[in-house]
């Protein structure tokens, strides 16, 4: 990620709509298995600048871990200190040491040069019968120039996820496409990104929304339950739960 990009998301986890919508829907998808106060070892990978661990700790003790220095500093900034600054290729953790693992918007970049290598050491670091959480940018053709400022190398669809998540030897228990919504919208801005290409070179997060802040969290808001149970048919991103197999009993 253009280093930039992380004095933006750290102002933008506070208000944007879409860190306050997919709250909504992380928390609902983690209420199936697990209720607040379970007391869970939660590693949150690719951790940025401490948003999503912020609000995971209603569910357990959170463990941070992401590869650039700016993201440290900023989670220190934001009183988190169980940060570590690593890559998703080799966690410095022990097997079977968390009961859930959720990484956002981290497997697909450049940053993981090999997807496969991450998640089995996303299933090494599980305990048997935990969980990961991930969440992904849907479709190769909806790149743009968000993609480029936040150094996007995939761009994933339900199958592809499934299938490495299986290859990983993680059960899929539930997957979804999220941001359904607002998928003509903002599908309709990447498409004319080709035509008409920014200058500015930044992720979408620096775009103002102003007064239509509210009602594009709501709307995201919206889908928290459909994506949490029925699942979705399409979206501007991808959901996927998958669990660790229990030992065998010899």
């Amino acid at each position: 990620m253009n280093p930039e990009e992380y004095a933006i998301m750290y102002q933008a986890e506070q208000s944007h709509w879409w860190y306050r919508g997919m709250e909504r829907v992380t928390r609902a998808i983690v209420e199936r298995w697990y209720a607040p106060g379970m007391g869970l070892r939660i590693l949150d990978a690719g951790c940025g600048t401490g948003g999503v661990m912020e609000y995971m700790e209603a569910y357990g003790s959170v463990t941070g871990i992401d590869f650039a220095a700016e993201a440290m500093c900023f989670c220190r900034e934001r009183g988190k200190e169980r940060v570590t600054r690593a890559s998703l290729m080799a966690f410095p953790f022990s097997e079977d040491c968390f009961d859930l693992i959720v990484s956002f918007d981290v497997l697909c970049e450049r940053g993981v040069p090999d997807d496969m290598v991450a998640l089995r050491e996303f299933a090494r670091a599980l305990a048997p019968g935990g969980r990961v959480l991930i969440r992904v940018p849907a479709y190769n053709w909806l790149r743009g120039q968000h993609d480029e400022a936040v150094h996007i190398r995939e761009r994933y669809t339900l199958g592809d996820l499934g299938d490495r998540f299986r290859q990983a030897g993680l059960v899929v228990e539930h997957r979804s496409y999220a941001n359904t919504l607002l998928f003509p919208v903002a599908s309709a801005k990447r498409l004319l990104e080709r035509v008409w290409p920014p200058k500015d070179g930044l992720s979408d997060l620096a775009i103002g929304t102003g007064p239509f802040n509210g009602v594009l969290k709501s709307i995201l808001a919206l889908e928290a339950p459909l994506v949490a149970r029925s699942g979705l048919p399409f979206g501007l991103s991808v959901v996927i739960v998958g669990r660790k197999p229990d030992r065998a009993v010899a």
